[in-house]
């Protein structure tokens, strides 16, 4: 199923879910070998980097894992089919929390895109992005 690029459809469809929990962004690192992800955790983002392996996990396994970590984010899906090579839909959703003071990480899935936000304010971020919603022509 091909994904949305119209930037009005995006904005307009986006459908933002906060999902249930506390996440948090931490980093394992292989010690010279590729890092792997700690047993028992269950990331819902990784990204490899040269210094470790992000992983973006539920604030509980990380605790349980003892992984260190500082930035406690609420996760929000955006629900609208997003193609990859759609143009402006980060742009916007990024300055509509910036206007509100919310830092934003966003990472691109294949079908939606997901944003981390401060967790104390994630409700208030949601409600952001559905008044950008609904002023979308």
């Amino acid at each position: 199923m091909t994904g949305e690029s119209d930037l009005r459809k995006l904005l307009s469809g986006m459908r933002p879910q906060l999902n249930p929990g506390r996440y948090v962004f931490t980093t394992v690192d292989g010690g010279g070998a590729p890092a792997s992800v700690p047993a028992g955790v269950t990331p819902v983002v990784t990204v490899a980097e040269q210094e470790g392996l992000t992983l973006v996990v539920r604030l509980e396994d990380a605790d349980t894992a003892g992984l260190p970590y500082d930035y406690v984010a609420g996760w929000i899906t955006l629900r609208v089919h997003s193609a990859l090579e759609a143009v402006g839909l980060t742009a916007a959703v990024a300055r509509e929390l910036a206007d509100t003071g919310l830092s934003c990480n966003v990472v691109a899935g294949f079908h939606h895109d997901h944003l981390f936000v401060p967790y104390e304010r994630a409700a208030e971020a949601v409600a952001a992005l559905e008044a950008l919603a609904h002023r979308a022509p």
